[in-house]
């Protein structure tokens, strides 16, 4: 997981870790993020029907706007739960000093941390929640979603990036703030084809992630006109022959799609004579690797890693509420959350989870052949709404623009290029954006 914003507005990773780094928005590249697949191709069970993010909704709501946090990071990850506390904390703050929710002050519930986000959801629920920011890891999504979409209260994660929960069943009542781990797939791609590449050799790690990632590849790369001269798998820790096929084929370019293995992968690639300036990274396999890789293994490679650099005003806002913050990974896209659901409660008028998910996709920016000016604030989204206008919320994280799954439509990258000691330095960003519907 690549971690830690830098806070001093630098230009490459403030700190880094064994398996993450970063800046901005990263994301778990280890397999805690998706240990459980399997749970995330089912077909969820909510047991709701209809889809709350486009049905006609009555007013259902107290008056009260309640938001509630599910922080699921223990062990090493505790460090993420302090940057969305923190981002939640900010949020609701502005929001209150706009005027909160029809003049009442939005409640940000108690936190509680703990990996069981089952039992967490139940207690949110217990205590009149009306949406939940969280969970981070996308495994433990499954169990919050079905209690929640039961009970009608709106999910917003600010960290899940599997793609099987894009069709994960929750009665609409689910959305995400981060972009699926497909939406990587044209970036990588156009890295190639600016590099000058006319074909592409695709390699990943087997798993959900490398395989769901290393398919949305090679269809990006046809609809971009570069030729797929090799599609390999393999099991970390044993890539030697996947490499030596690699370099049989020849192509311009090399996508590395992996996580847990991306450093033994590297090697063989390296080892069969792939000059690091031919590989580019998946955002699970971005690492800073140093001396645990060959002199020059990467000199010249790229990766990625999504989000956008956070603004200096945003880290000391952050740190204002938090001195003792040390790390801004998901504060971003936690902060427009919180956001997005006062906004959609303003546009209903009205508190309720059904409400607030039946006015999400409008706030975030889908408002079909429309022109709208964006908001960038509570405050500004709000007058906005009161002036007759429709709100269209561009936020920390970059525009949004939820589709009818609850997925954003429009992906921030940063770009990394490898120096000759195999460390990353951040040279540029793109975006990924796509149709909403």
């Amino acid at each position: 997981m690549p971690p830690a914003a830098a806070m001093h507005g630098t230009d490459s990773p403030a700190r880094f870790g064994a398996d993450r780094f970063g800046p901005a928005r990263p994301r778990f590249t280890a397999a805690a993020v998706l240990a459980a697949g399997t749970a995330l191709v089912l077909a969820g069970c909510s047991g709701q029907t209809g889809n709350a993010r486009v049905d006609a909704v009555d007013a259902g709501g107290d008056g009260i706007l309640r938001i509630g946090l599910l922080l699921d990071n223990t062990g090493k990850q505790s460090f993420l739960n302090a940057s969305q506390l923190a981002a939640a904390k900010l949020a609701v703050q502005e929001i209150n000093a706009a005027g909160g929710h029809k003049g009442r002050p939005v409640q940000l519930l108690p936190e509680n941390i703990s990996e069981d986000t089952t039992s967490q959801a139940k207690d949110l629920v217990a205590a009149g929640a009306d949406v939940v920011i969280g969970p981070t890891d996308s495994s433990r999504a499954p169990g919050a979603i079905d209690v929640l979409s039961r009970a009608r209260v709106a999910v917003i994660s600010p960290a899940n990036t599997a793609h099987g929960l894009t069709h994960y069943r929750s009665g609409g009542y689910y959305f995400r703030t981060s972009a699926a781990d497909t939406a990587q797939a044209p970036v990588l791609v156009k890295l190639a084809k600016d590099s000058g590449a006319r074909t592409i050799a695709i390699v990943h790690e087997d798993g959900m992630y490398g395989k769901d990632v290393s398919v949305a590849v090679a269809a990006a790369a046809k609809a971009a006109g570069l030729g797929t001269v090799a599609e390999a798998a393999f099991t970390a820790g044993q890539a030697q022959k996947t490499a030596a096929a690699v370099k049989a084929a020849g192509p311009d370019s090399v996508i590395l799609v992996a996580r847990a293995g991306a450093q033994g992968a590297i090697a063989e690639l390296n080892n069969a004579g792939v000059a690091g300036s031919k590989l580019i990274l998946s955002d699970g396999a971005i690492n800073q690797y140093g001396s645990a890789l060959g002199s020059k293994a990467l000199d010249g490679a790229r990766g990625i890693l999504p989000g956008v650099f956070p603004s200096a005003h945003f880290q000391g806002e952050l740190v204002a509420v938090d001195p003792g913050l040390k790390d801004m990974t998901f504060a971003a896209e936690t902060y427009d959350a919180a956001n997005l659901a006062a906004i959609a409660a303003a546009a209903a008028q009205d508190d309720a989870g059904s409400s607030i998910a039946a006015k999400l996709i409008a706030v975030s920016g889908q408002h079909g052949a429309e022109a709208v000016e964006p908001c960038r604030s509570y405050k500004e989204c709000g007058d906005a709404i009161k002036a007759g206008k429709p709100a269209d919320y561009d936020g920390e994280s970059g525009p949004i623009g939820f589709d009818f799954n609850g997925d954003v439509t429009t992906a921030n990258y940063m770009v990394f290029t490898y120096a000759a000691d195999n460390t990353p330095r951040m040279s540029g960003s793109e975006t990924a954006a796509r149709p909403g519907r």
